[in-house]
């Protein structure tokens, strides 16, 4: 499986899960915060605003502390459709350019 994380620049950090494997929303928070700090300098001092679907691992109680915890803003957004969402659009676009 594969997560990404972008912004207006391009993608900040993009991990492969391993098949079979279990994922740990803190570690993957972490390592982001690590690098938007490496990569966006000065951006973590501006804030960071969160947007991602509703999906259950997105919102266990754990994965919301940790946002919480790190200071994460998370943009309210309904659960996505079956259709791809516009940021799964922007994705496969970028992923088809390079």
């Amino acid at each position: 499986m594969l997560t990404v994380f972008w912004d207006t620049q391009g993608p900040i950090l993009e991990h492969y899960q391993e098949r079979g494997s279990t994922i740990n929303s803190e570690m993957l928070i972490d390592r982001l915060k690590r690098e938007i700090r490496s990569k966006r300098q000065g951006q973590l001092s501006k804030g960071i605003v969160l947007l991602h679907d509703n999906a259950r691992p997105h919102t266990a109680v754990h994965t919301v502390e940790t946002l919480q915890k790190l200071k994460f803003e998370v943009l309210a957004h309904p659960p996505y459709s079956p259709d791809l969402a516009p940021s799964d659009c922007h994705l496969l676009v970028y992923s088809l350019r390079h």
